[in-house]
């Protein structure tokens, strides 16, 4: 009898099958699914959020599709065969070597099936939300953040101490205070100069208390001008350096500040009219007028937000959303309005828009 053996390269070829039938799957898909589904999630909230707001402008209603869980699930299958052969040929003299031969074969089926669970937000709760004014305390939360006070207060305040925002709605078209943007002006210089002090207190039932204070000492000439006029533009007339933070109208006191906020419905009507729109959308009565058909005075301010359109889909944009057969986008060059698109999602979270739902969670199951 004959020894035979078997090949070194065909036993490696099984081990090699056997040991990729054993790998784990998981591990080496967070490094990409996290990024990428963050990144596909966050272009979906920006479109939705611009939709919405082109949506007022042509009077339809805004309608929230929030994404309550995602699931990643991979599936891969594999399968291997091996076949050996050895034939020992002799000659009429001399025992020939044994022919060995083998077959190895190798397949695999990966298949990944994500699973995305939306939640429409209506309802009576989602309604009053929409509708409710922003907490003075997330404005300040804003500003505390170093989002500047030129964004946030003309964006989310109608008024503060009596000093009035413009408005640029069709309907409720006001030209504002001078003073209202001078006030911005001033309050972003003091958050450069750590000079704003927001503090969040506690009152003896529990509830918040925003109080907004200014450093009494080591300040310079021209940061101390500049409180001076803050002071000044909102009626301060108390000796304390810290004032109380409310909502509602002016009650005429000089030791606190009374803030008027918008509500997101507000701000969204608000950006909305700023939208480029057909002018046959307007004069045959589908979108409301925009703001170059109200009269401001001379040397107006540029808009909060630069809202773009045309027939056809932008080479490059922030976002992008199509309408009624038209598109719309903000310009991914315009860092300006793409500030004040930041602000607005911020908002929209700080302010507890919608109802409450768990965060999106990614499970990725592997096999």
């Amino acid at each position: 009898m004959v020894a035979r053996r078997i090949s070194p390269l065909i036993l490696a070829a099984a081990v090699a099958v056997a040991a990729a039938g054993c790998s784990s799957v998981g591990p080496t898909t967070v490094a990409r699914d996290r990024s990428d589904y963050a990144g596909a999630i966050g272009a979906s909230w920006k479109q939705q959020t611009l939709l919405n707001i082109v949506k007022l402008r042509y009077g339809d209603f805004p309608v929230f599709l929030e994404i309550a869980q995602v699931i990643a699930g991979y599936q891969v299958q594999t399968t291997a065969a091996a076949g050996f052969s050895a034939q020992n040929y002799l000659s009429t003299s001399v025992g020939g070597p044994a022919a060995i031969g083998g077959t190895a074969g190798v397949g695999a089926t990966y298949i990944d099936r994500p699973t995305v669970i939306y939640a429409p937000l209506t309802g009576n709760d989602f309604i009053k939300t929409l509708l409710r004014p922003i907490p003075p305390s997330a404005i300040l939360f804003l500003l505390q953040s170093g989002y500047p006070a030129t964004v946030v207060v003309p964006l989310a305040v109608d008024s503060i101490n009596g000093v009035a925002n413009e408005s640029r709605r069709a309907a409720m078209s006001r030209a504002g205070d001078p003073e209202f943007f001078r006030l911005a002006e001033l309050l972003t210089d003091l958050q450069r100069a750590n000079a704003l002090q927001i503090r969040i207190e506690r009152s003896k039932d529990n509830a918040e208390v925003s109080i907004i204070g200014f450093p009494p000492i080591r300040t310079s000439p021209d940061i101390a001008a500049k409180i001076a006029e803050v002071r000044r533009i909102l009626h301060l007339t108390g000796a304390g350096l810290s004032h109380q933070v409310r909502y509602g109208g002016w009650s005429g006191r000089g030791d606190e500040i009374a803030m008027t906020t918008r509500s997101m419905l507000q701000v969204m009507v608000e950006l909305g009219v700023l939208a480029q729109v057909p002018e046959t959308d307007v004069t045959g009565g589908r979108a409301t007028p925009g703001p170059g058909d109200i009269l401001f005075p001379a040397g107006e301010r540029p808009p909060l937000l630069n809202i773009l359109s045309g027939p056809a889909p932008p080479s490059d944009s922030y976002a992008a959303v199509q309408y009624n057969g038209r598109w719309f986008w903000i310009s991914d060059a315009d860092i300006r309005s793409k500030s004040m698109f930041s602000g607005v999602m911020l908002l929209f979270s700080i302010s507890d828009v919608g109802v409450r739902t768990a965060a999106p969670v990614v499970t990725v199951p592997a096999q």
